[in-house]
C-alpha cells in the first residue's frame, strides 16, 4: 500500500527540518514548501493527504492556503499550526474547513498522533463508501445498518428470509429502526410492486382498531354510512406491518391469529368471507414473552407471528456501528437540506461514540440533521452538537476506540467481500482496491480462515 502522503508549509526551515525528520521517521511520504505559493506549485503536480501549514506566512497565510487547498483538493486534510496568541485564528481555520490546529512550541508525540488520528478517520470514510457500494449492489433501498458482527448476521438472514412469504417478527427497543427494517423487507422482496400498508396497533383507539384493520360494512355501527375497505384488503398481494403488536387488544389478537392462520376475514356487519393473500410483518419494543405470562398477550398468536424472529440490538451495544451510520446520515441529510456537509471532526465523533444513544438510531438522526443544519463550515464540530452528548465525556478523542472501530470495520468488509465472490482472493483483493500480499497479511491479522 502507498505510503500515506504530507506537505509541511512553514517559512522557518528549523521548524520543516524537524517536521521531515519525524515524519519519515513514522513512514510518512513527506515533502516541504516555504511559502504558500510554492505548496501550491506543489500541490498542482501531486496529491497530498494532508496539508501541514503555519499560520502566520509572508504571502499566502494558513488561512487563505488552507481555502485554495479546499478547492483543488476536497478530500485532502489541512492542519493550521499556530501559537498561543493565535488561538481565534485557528478556530477560524476548523470553521473554514480545517482538520485540526497544533499549537507551537508543539510536541513531535502530539504531532504525530493528530495525524495518525486525521489519516484513521480519512481510512473510515474510505471504508464507509467500500461497503455502501457493496450494499447497494445486494439490497436496494434507503438504509444502512453498520458493520458489527450482530448486524451482518441480520443482514445475513434477510437475504435468506426476504424472498419468501414468511411472517417475521422484528423485535427491538424504539428507534431501533423496526419501521425502517420493515419497509426494507417489502421493497426487496417479490411483493415491491405491491401495496406495503402500516399501522401502529398502538395509536389507534381500541374501538376502532378492528374496523381499520377489517373494515367494514354500511350500517355496520353508527357512523357507518358508505363501505369501506380495511387495510388487511388493501394491502392484498402486498405486505401488512403491524407495529406496535404488543399493545394489540387481546379480543383483535385472536381475529389476527385467525387470519394468519386462513388468509380469510370479514369485515364488520358483514357476513361474507373474504380472501387475501398478504404477507404479515409485525413489530414491538415490548417482551412479549412477558406479556404472555401476564395474560396481556396470546402465546398462540405469539408462535404464530414469530416464524422468523429479528432483533435489531440497541445502538449502545454495537458502537463499532456509530462512524458508519454517522456518515450515512450525513450524506443523506447534506442532499435534503441542501447543505455541503462533507464529515465530522474526530473530537465531534468522539462524544457520538461514547454517548450512550437511549433513543438509538432515530435519536442519532436527529442529532446529525440538527448538527447539518447548523453547520457553517465542511465538518460538523462539537458547537453543533447539543449538550446532552458533550456532557458525557471529555474532551480527549479515544484513539484506541477508534482503532478497535477501524479495525472491526476492517475485518467485516473483508470477510462479507470474501462470501460474495465465494472466497476468491483474487477478486476480494480487486474489489478492495489493494494487492494480493496485502490481503495476506490482513486475514493473517484478523484471522479470517483461508477456504
Amino acid at each position: 500500500m502507498e505510503k500515506p502522503s504530507i506537505l509541511l508549509v512553514d517559512d522557518e526551515e528549523d521548524i520543516l527540518s524537524v517536521l521531515k525528520f519525524v515524519l519519515e521517521k513514522e513512514g510518512y511520504q513527506v515533502a516541504t514548501a516555504p511559502s504558500g505559493e510554492e505548496a501550491l506549485k506543489l500541490m498542482d503536480k501531486n496529491y497530498f493527504d494532508i496539508v501541514l501549514s503555519d499560520l502566520r506566512m509572508p504571502g499566502i497565510d494558513g488561512i487563505q492556503l488552507l481555502e485554495r487547498v479546499k478547492e483543488l483538493s476536497p478530500s485532502t486534510d489541512v492542519v493550521i499550526m499556530t501559537a498561543y496568541a493565535s488561538i481565534d485564528s485557528a478556530v477560524t481555520a476548523i470553521k473554514k474547513g480545517a482538520s485540526d490546529y497544533i499549537v507551537k512550541p508543539f510536541i513531535n508525540e502530539d504531532v504525530k498522533m493528530r495525524l495518525k488520528r486525521i489519516l484513521e478517520h480519512k481510512s473510515l470514510q474510505k471504508e464507509v463508501e467500500a461497503l455502501r457500494y457493496q450494499l447497494s449492489q445486494r439490497l436496494k433501498g434507503d438504509i444502512f445498518w453498520g458493520t458489527s458482527p450482530q448486524m451482518q448476521e441480520i443482514m445475513r438472514l434477510l437475504e435468506r428470509v426476504i424472498p419468501t412469504k414468511s411472517t417475521i417478527l422484528i423485535l427491538g427497543e424504539s428507534g431501533t429502526g423496526k419501521g425502517v427494517l420493515a419497509e426494507f423487507i417489502h421493497n426487496n422482496s417479490p411483493r415491491q410492486d405491491k401495496p406495503f400498508i402500516s399501522i401502529n396497533c398502538s395509536a389507534i383507539p381500541e374501538n376502532l382498531l378492528e374496523s381499520e384493520l377489517f373494515g367494514y360494512k354500511k350500517g355496520a355501527f353508527t357512523g357507518a354510512i358508505t363501505d369501506k375497505k380495511g387495510l388487511i384488503e388493501l394491502a392484498n398481494g402486498g405486505t401488512l406491518f403491524l407495529d406496535e403488536i404488543g399493545d394489540m387488544p387481546l379480543n383483535l389478537q385472536a381475529k389476527i391469529l385467525k387470519f394468519l392462520e386462513t388468509g380469510e376475514f370479514i369485515p364488520l356487519g358483514d357476513t361474507t368471507k373474504k380472501q387475501v393473500d398478504v404477507r404479515i410483518l409485525a413489530a414491538t419494543n415490548k417482551n412479549l414473552e412477558e406479556l404472555i405470562k401476564e395474560g396481556k398477550f396470546r402465546e398462540d398468536l405469539y408462535f404464530r407471528l414469530n416464524v422468523i424472529e429479528i432483533k435489531i440490538p440497541p445502538l449502545r451495544e454495537r458502537r463499532e456501528d456509530i462512524p458508519a451510520l454517522v456518515y450515512f446520515f450525513i450524506d443523506k441529510l447534506t442532499k435534503e437540506h441542501n447543505k455541503k456537509v462533507k464529515g465530522i471532526t474526530n473530537e465531534a465523533l468522539s462524544f457520538l461514540i461514547n454517548y450512550d444513544w437511549p433513543g438509538n438510531v432515530r435519536e442519532l438522526k436527529n442529532v446529525i440533521e440538527r448538527a447539518v443544519i447548523l453547520a457553517t463550515g465542511e465538518f460538523i464540530t462539537a458547537n453543533e452538537l447539543p449538550e446532552r452528548i458533550k456532557g458525557n465525556r471529555g474532551l480527549e478523542f479515544p484513539a484506541k476506540t477508534l482503532k478497535e472501530s477501524l479495525e472491526e470495520f476492517e475485518k467485516n468488509i473483508i470477510l462479507n467481500t470474501l462470501k460474495q465472490v465465494n472466497y476468491n482472493k483474487e477478486q476480494t483483493a480487486k474489489i478492495l482496491g489493494i494487492d494480493l500480499a496485502t490481503l495476506y497479511r490482513k486475514l493473517k491479522k484478523y484471522q479470517i480462515e483461508e477456504i
